[in-house]
């Protein structure tokens, strides 16, 4: 009987390990995400004002 609660525990430690890399795993692509879409929103804003100022 104790090996059997040793591996429930052992298995619900497990799987909240997966939830946690899990989920840090789709929070970094996040930040990848938004940062690659601030860097360009700000390379397109640099081409503007360059153009701008040719004018």
């Amino acid at each position: 009987m104790e090996t059997a609660q040793f591996l429930n525990y052992l298995a619900l430690a497990a799987l909240g390990l997966l939830v946690l890399v899990t989920l840090g795993i789709g929070y970094l692509t996040f930040l990848g995400w938004r940062d690659r879409r601030l860097q360009e929103n700000e390379k397109r804003e640099t081409r503007r004002s360059l153009a701008a100022k040719r004018k």
